[in-house]
């Protein structure tokens, strides 16, 4: 049971002395009950911002010290044998831990518990905030969220406080399952939601827990929910990747069988290759043909001011996709977010860290999560990232071969609805050699632009051919670095990923 292994959590770092435990969680109440389970004896004092100083039973306030002056509770609790057999709670103090004189006081606080007085300090918030000067004083806890059989009890509670029925086991498991991800706070607001709107809890509700589970993605700002509008029939070509992803998915949404039949979970792919050839168009295409939610992590999102911020974020990030998993988490430019990995300076040192917690959950990772990483120039990614069994395959994707430029150029008309047998496909094709899936639709939309511009009723080939002569292609722009990325993958022997 997760309260439980908190609880002895909470009570071995007490009794090893150390000095102050960052309680990281938005359920105050349930940190309380943990808190009072794992207190042993010890008196428990309070301070909040609202409050100051209080008794931690009643709630009530004492009135020593006026509210938010941390500094000066601080100051009353660390009088000279008064610590000894007690536990200071903190709580609204992460704007306030910054100030140089609370950083002192929690140092001195911290230098008399790690002398052998009985005594620790809990803060208990939602914002992870450590000043340096307080870095190796402060051990991080985590609340996790309930697990499958204990978000059965929350529902079971729910309906026999409301007098509800039981709920047959089929839609119990599929609202437990949908629920996981989420505190119990959010849990009950849920339940008690769907009772308001509806007077009985049933399959509907499903829906209700996916707008919930859209509502924290908002919030956090650090995911970002993708629209899915292109299908893998939007992609022209790439045709040994589209065949892989289409087992994926037949894996992803039978995973109940699969794992029975002892097939491992899908992990992800990497998608590398030269730029507008289609790999972010995978990303989105991979979650509308495994039927779930594409999130979007952009590694700037997680980079914080204070030390352990960007680390906290990085396991958010985690928590929030497995908590809407089944999902299809996608990391652009992969290779720009874990530049500098083993650098110097505080930076290179922050990035590194978050390489290794990223590392550490794709290896470990059995949550339905499946991760589209892409990548320009995989010559600058980690080798580290790169072995298996932290993503299932590497792909390179290189530019359209004729057949597959003839695909894309079929696809972009249509879309347009100016696809016609007037239209000569093997002209347009010869022409593009060289051109990337971008190139040729921009050459599309700039020809039918050109066309509504001068008047004319209808796009023909000349019109098309006039706007391929008016375009570089990106082979001529880059021509050296792609010659260079192009046997980098080779001579790694990546699967290509068209035929």
């Amino acid at each position: 049971m997760f309260i439980q292994t908190m609880k002895d959590d909470l009570i071995c770092h007490i009794d090893a002395g150390f000095p102050i435990i960052y309680i990281n969680t938005f359920e105050e109440k349930k940190a309380d009950e943990i808190v009072a389970s794992a207190a042993c004896g010890r008196k428990i004092f309070e301070w909040n911002g609202a409050n100051g100083l209080i008794d931690f039973d009643t709630k009530t306030p004492k009135g020593i010290v006026p509210p938010n002056d941390l500094a000066g509770a601080l100051d009353v609790l660390n009088a000279p044998g008064d610590l000894n057999r007690k536990l200071l709670i903190l709580k609204d103090m992460h704007e306030l831990i910054g100030d140089q004189r609370v950083i002192a006081l929690l140092k001195a606080v911290s230098h008399n518990i790690r002398q052998g007085t009985d005594c620790a300090v809990i803060m208990i918030s939602p914002v992870l905030n450590i000043p340096k000067e307080l870095e190796k004083f402060i051990t991080v806890l985590e609340i996790d969220y309930p697990a499958l059989e204990e978000i059965k009890e929350i529902i079971a509670e729910f309906c026999s406080a409301n007098n509800l029925p039981s709920l047959n086991e089929t839609l119990l498991e599929e609202l437990a399952t949908s629920f996981k991800g989420l505190s119990g706070y959010e849990i009950t607001n849920l339940l008690s939601l769907a009772l308001a709107r509806e007077g009985e809890l049933t399959k509907r509700d499903l829906t209700l827990i996916f707008e919930q589970k859209q509502q924290m993605i908002k919030k956090a700002g650090i995911l970002e929910m993708i629209p899915l509008k292109e299908s893998i029939d939007d992609i022209g070509g790439l045709d040994n990747l589209k065949e892989w992803l289409k087992k994926k998915s037949h894996v992803f949404r039978n995973i109940n069988k699969a794992l029975e039949f002892n097939v491992d979970m899908p992990k992800g792919v990497l998608i590398a290759g030269v730029p507008g050839c289609g790999k972010s168009l995978n990303a989105k295409a991979a979650a509308k043909l495994f039927e779930v939610p594409l999130l979007r992590l952009d590694m700037g999102n997680l980079l914080g001011k204070y030390v352990g911020e960007s680390e906290a974020n990085m396991r958010r990030a985690i928590k929030l996709a497995e908590a809407v998993s089944p999902c299809v988490l996608w990391i652009d430019e992969i290779e720009k977010a874990f530049s500098g990995i083993d650098g110097d300076g505080g930076g290179a040192e922050v990035t590194t860290r978050l390489f290794g917690s990223f590392l550490t959950w794709l290896q470990e990772k059995d949550s339905p999560t499946f991760v589209v990483a892409t990548a320009n120039n995989i010559t600058k990614l980690p080798p580290e990232l790169l072995r298996k069994g932290r993503i299932d395959e590497i792909f390179y994707v290189a530019l359209p071969k004729p057949q597959e430029r003839r695909k894309i150029f079929e696809i972009h008309l249509s879309k347009r609805k100016k696809m016609d047998g007037d239209i000569d496909l093997a002209a347009l094709v010869s022409k593009t050699e060289g051109y990337s899936g971008a190139d040729i639709e921009g050459v599309v939309k700039e020809s039918i632009e050109n066309v509504f511009v001068s008047g004319k009723a209808k796009l023909s080939t000349e019109d098309i051919i006039h706007a391929i002569n008016n375009t570089h292609s990106l082979f001529e722009i880059m021509e050296k670095d792609i010659k260079k990325l192009s046997e980098e993958y080779k001579n790694r022997k990546f699967k290509n990923a068209s035929n």
